[in-house]
């Protein structure tokens, strides 16, 4: 019996192990395959029927902008994570420590209005950038992803704020330590799994984001990935797959190899932020 229990805990292990890497693989096998070998269908679409090439990445490093749109992504990553974490950290602070019965409602109220969906908000927000003179502009993008990722972001930290005992922020009152001293000194590096979620969290939105992308930015150049690849590896009915399937390698490979190594802090960042 005992036996039996282990197989069929391997064998869950390994399908599931299976589901996840497929699509990464199906990504490789493809960036790689030539164009005879990817549209034969007598051919074995999991293997290499025909010697492996470079042409599909030659095609998105050199005929494409596809390193300035990765450049773009990570500055407006970059940018938004840490306009989030200035303004999250400290409301969720407040809310936890400050807000007193109110911090229930206006939590929830702030997680509602992460809910929204984009497809609603990008009309009200387009006269909005327009008037900002930030149309077709990184900038753009920088001031409208903070709107979604600091009201879960603040939950989140409010949440995980709560979990911390309050026992120790009194003993450094005691001790003649301020509440922003307190704050910095003692709260900080205790919620160090929470901050490192809402990173994590935050960088992830941006760099799948792709609504607001589209509609306020149109030139090539200014493009992030989510944006650019598609639309210039789409053209009409023509597919670049291999070149489709290298840029969405590249991009997914990071963020996959932070969530592996850093997976045990997230967690605990997010069951954390959700035990109240």
């Amino acid at each position: 019996m005992h036996l039996l229990k282990r197989v069929v805990f391997y064998a869950v292990v390994i399908a599931l192990v299976i589901f996840a890497a497929l699509p990464f693989y199906w990504m490789f096998i493809t960036a790689f395959k030539t164009e005879r070998d990817l549209y034969n269908l007598k051919a074995i679409p999991y293997i290499f029927n025909e010697p492996p090439t470079l042409q599909h990445v030659d095609l998105l490093f050199n005929r494409t902008a596809f390193v300035q749109w990765l450049q773009n992504t990570f500055v407006v990553g970059g940018l938004v994570v840490i306009i989030t974490l200035l303004i999250a950290i400290p409301a969720g602070y407040a809310l936890a420590r400050l807000a007193g019965r109110y911090s229930e409602p206006l939590g929830i109220g702030m997680f509602l209005t992460y809910l929204v969906p984009p497809t609603l908000l990008f009309i009200p927000l387009s006269p909005v950038i327009s008037r900002l003179g930030l149309q077709d502009s990184l900038w753009a993008l920088v001031v409208i992803y903070p709107t979604f990722t600091i009201p879960f972001c603040t939950w989140l930290m409010m949440g995980f704020f709560k979990t911390i005992p309050i026992e120790i922020e009194e003993a450094a009152w005691i001790d003649g330590d301020s509440r922003i001293g307190t704050l910095i000194h003692v709260v900080l590096p205790v919620s160090l799994p929470g901050i490192f979620t809402i990173v994590i969290f935050a960088f992830t939105l941006c760099v799948q984001e792709f609504v607001y992308a589209l509609t306020f930015i149109s030139s090539t150049a200014n493009k992030t990935i989510t944006v650019g690849v598609p639309t210039d590896l789409m053209r009409g009915d023509l597919f670049f797959w291999g070149s489709l399937m290298a840029a969405a390698l590249i991009a997914g490979i990071p963020v996959a190899i932070v969530y592996n190594l850093f997976l045990d802090r997230f967690l605990v960042g997010i069951t954390g932020g959700a035990i109240r």
